[in-house]
């Protein structure tokens, strides 16, 4: 099979225009190709007057095709193969179900996998079921009453449920294309096989999670929603069971060998748990920052130019960096276009907020996070669990600065970048279904976080014409965009504590959708291994 790279097509070619350039570009005829699969499609807008789209295309050829890719640069053209991707043998011999918990995207990934092999896995959810869930963030954010068990951060599909369903990632690893064969399996749409920019949407990404779910009950899994677990049973350096409790009151002790934490990054009371049972835990770097909006239509503005209202390009988005020589660096983080900002708490008496947007990404405003590195050396001390504290402490200076009740602290860029605090909005309205208070959001975030955000914000703006726009609006704060902790695992990806698994971003070895599920195939290859290291 051939891969053949850069093919450039005008804005709403059809698959046989596209078929047609792949093959004048190798010189064979169209009639030549027994196959032909799109692997990638991106859109070009470097040049604002000269707008098309980018194809990467896969074919089989009745031809000598070693030939043919030897006659052409690697990166244009090169052979490949089919991707497949089979789950290791089973080596697992206890008579104990392995149990899986948290049901978002690495414990959806770890227990199908699982499940796949025979193993009937038992996954426990503190959270409800999506559609139980869905009523209940609803509740919370017409009500401003939060269920502390299940919300943005807690329920079937974990956080991503309740954002974009953005499907980037930097890592390269063979799995990633069956996580995404398995989503589209499941209901996800097939565009994420190829898109350069793939995302579900929150409006579809419940059905596709269901369907999964379903599929490893089929498969003799089971499922337990509003079910936590408390405690863990270890002795001897080996984890024996563990201690759950359900949103009745019932608690019970389990039996097992094999647990794989998969608890998500919110997670923060079992953390706390876990590390007074001797699970050994290390600092890491995370990131704080705040919630930008902007008009969709200035993006799509700077972005396509003349193209700017082109229904076939859909909403732009935008990444942006800035790493200045001598000093942080900030980064733009989950991009929803068309979408909107969210109160996504989880503990009661804090606010945090996140990102979400339907797949037609059809909204008013354009969001992202704007976020800063925070290294270890600036948490208050030394304990593993610094960070959680850190952000907790910012968490409940937002809770304060937005009045109780769950009110979101926002500014707009203009008085944040003068430092004046915001006493009415401007022609941005802001999106947060708790609404917001306008206030300093230097109340909330501290000086290493607030000074290099003016900083990037201004060098985005030299990036992306009308980023420092004056009225576009800041919320804050973004603090839940990774762990601020890490389990430490070993080479069989098992813990301090032999037989557990520590799993996804509450872990600290992921960062977003695919990287969680990615490892949640890891953790479950690790589990069929059997294998146990001293």
């Amino acid at each position: 099979m051939l891969r053949i790279n850069e093919i450039a097509v005008p804005i709403g070619a059809t698959a046989e225009e596209i078929k047609k350039e792949a093959a004048r570009q190798i010189r064979v005829p169209v009639s030549a190709f027994v196959h032909f699969e799109i692997a990638r499609e991106a859109i070009d807008s470097r040049k604002k007057g000269n707008i098309h789209m980018v194809y990467s295309v896969q074919v089989s050829i009745d031809a000598d095709e070693e030939k043919i890719a030897a006659a052409y640069p690697q990166n244009k053209v090169s052979l490949c193969e089919a991707y497949r991707y089979d789950l290791p043998e089973n080596k697992r011999k206890s008579k104990y179900r392995p149990v899986v918990v948290g049901f978002g995207p690495a414990g959806m990934f770890a227990g199908l996998m699982l499940a796949r092999a025979g193993l009937r896995p038992l996954i426990l959810e503190r959270g409800n079921d999506v559609d139980t869930r869905t009523a209940d963030v609803q509740k919370f954010w017409t009500m401003r009453k939060l269920n502390t068990q299940s919300n943005v951060q807690f329920g079937e599909g974990g956080a991503g449920t309740f954002s974009d369903g953005k499907l980037t990632t930097g890592i390269k690893d063979k799995r990633v294309r069956e996580v995404f064969q398995v989503l589209c399996q499941f209901g996800a749409p097939e565009e994420i096989l190829y898109s350069a920019r793939p995302h579900i949407g929150t409006d579809k990404l419940g059905g596709v999670v269901k369907n999964i779910r379903n599929e490893i009950i089929r498969l003799g899994g089971e499922v337990r929603f509003g079910c936590r677990m408390t405690d863990i049973i270890a002795a001897n350096g080996f984890i024996h069971g563990i201690h759950i409790e359900d949103n009745s009151g019932f608690s019970t002790d389990l039996e097992t060998d094999c647990l794989v934490l998969c608890i998500g990054h919110s997670a923060r009371d079992t953390v706390e748990m876990l590390y007074r049972r001797g699970l050994k835990m290390e600092k890491k770097p995370f990131s704080v920052g705040v919630r930008i909006e902007h008009p969709q239509e200035m993006i799509n503005r700077s972005q396509y130019g003349n193209e700017w209202n082109n229904p076939l390009l859909g909403a732009a988005d935008y990444k942006l960096s800035n790493h200045p020589l001598h000093g942080r660096g900030g980064y733009t983080f989950c991009m929803c276009p068309g979408g909107t900002v969210v109160c996504a708490s989880s503990e009661e008496d804090m606010v945090v907020v996140n990102g979400m947007s339907e797949y037609a990404r059809d909204g008013e405003n354009a969001n992202s996070a704007i976020l800063i590195g925070i290294e270890p050396e600036y948490f208050a001390d030394e304990h593993p669990l610094a960070g959680m504290a850190f952000q907790r402490e910012i968490e409940r200076k937002a809770f304060l600065c937005g009045g109780k009740n769950y009110t979101a602290p926002a500014q707009k860029v203009g008085d944040f970048l003068k430092e004046n605090a915001s006493v009415r909005g401007g022609a941005v309205r802001p999106t947060c279904p708790t609404g917001v208070e306008w206030t300093d959001i230097r109340r909330v975030l501290p000086p290493v976080v607030t000074d290099q955000l003016a900083v990037s914000i201004l060098a985005f703006d030299k990036k992306l014409k009308g980023f420092a726009l004056p009225d576009a609006v800041l919320t804050a704060p973004e603090s839940r965009s990774s762990s601020p902790v890490r389990i430490v695992r070993d080479e069989c990806r098992q813990a301090s504590i032999k037989g557990i698994f520590p799993c996804g971003e509450g872990a600290g070895y992921a960062g977003g959708i695919v990287s969680a599920a990615v490892d949640g195939i890891r953790c479950a290859e690790a589990v069929l291994a059997d294998e146990y290291w001293d």
